[in-house]
């Protein structure tokens, strides 16, 4: 399904490149793996055993530019705010395992929407909140960085105008 040389994203990883397909033995069972290695990161390269569809399902292309470029000219991709903090924390679980680029974009923009509103206050983000803004910067700004050819920086500023 996926060969050496190709740029995808997996999961908390984030945008990965496919360095090669290798065979492990495992005591006596020899096991085939992708070895992707991060491409935003100097983490050691992530093993994923080609014949386990549940770790490989979590494995996908990076969207294309053109589409890219569609969902951040949509000003239309926006979610609604959850009061209920539980309620809220299992919505953001739900479309962080989903994996959709559009709806990343509407949980960053939600996000720094949200951040904007309670700033004007004199508060900040519940802490949790904050925590799932900045692993969802890395993930969906390194994505666009990635497809677009530009820094996570230019990436962010896109999401946010």
């Amino acid at each position: 399904m996926f060969s050496v040389g190709q740029t995808v994203l997996y999961g908390a990883n984030g945008v990965c490149r496919i360095d090669e397909i290798t065979t492990r033995r495992i005591g006596s069972h020899d096991t085939e793996y992708y070895v992707l290695k991060p491409v935003r990161s100097d983490c050691s390269a992530v093993f994923v055993p080609t014949g386990n569809e549940a770790l490989v399902s979590r494995i996908r292309f990076v969207t294309p530019a053109d589409e890219i470029r569609a969902i951040l000219a949509d000003k239309e991709i926006t979610m609604s705010w959850i009061d209920n903090k539980n309620d809220r924390a299992e919505f953001f679980r739900s479309v962080i395992a989903g994996e959709d680029c559009r709806e990343l974009v509407a949980l960053v923009r939600l996000l720094y929407a949200r951040a904007a509103a309670v700033s004007a206050l004199g508060r900040r983000l519940h802490i949790s909140d904050e925590r799932i803004l900045r692993e969802e910067e890395r993930m969906v700004g390194d994505e666009i960085s990635v497809a677009l050819g530009v820094s996570r920086e230019e990436a962010l500023a896109m999401i946010a105008e």
